[in-house]
């Protein structure tokens, strides 16, 4: 582990810990959590910018493929019966 990730875990784990009222005694949750936290965040920044890219213009496609909706027809008054 590099030292700038590992301060960044160690700085993470402490924010978790300030946040959970500093509790005695759950600093391996609070770390786990960090550790988590990190390497989630650098494997999302390390995903292909094209890759990125390539999914939001397939999700435009998708709706601009969806019809659009038409303004709603007013509905007729009813039929008044002799009665």
């Amino acid at each position: 582990m590099t030292d700038d990730k590992h301060e960044r875990i160690r700085q993470r784990a402490h924010e978790i810990w300030e946040q959970a009222g500093r509790p005695e005694g759950a600093h391996m949750e609070h770390w786990d959590q960090a550790v988590a936290e990190v390497d989630g965040a650098s494997k999302s920044a390390a995903k292909s910018p094209k890759k990125a890219a390539a999914k939001a213009d397939k999700s435009k496609a998708a709706k601009a493929e969806k019809p659009a909706k038409g303004p709603a027809k007013a509905k007729s008054p009813a039929k008044k019966t002799k009665g």
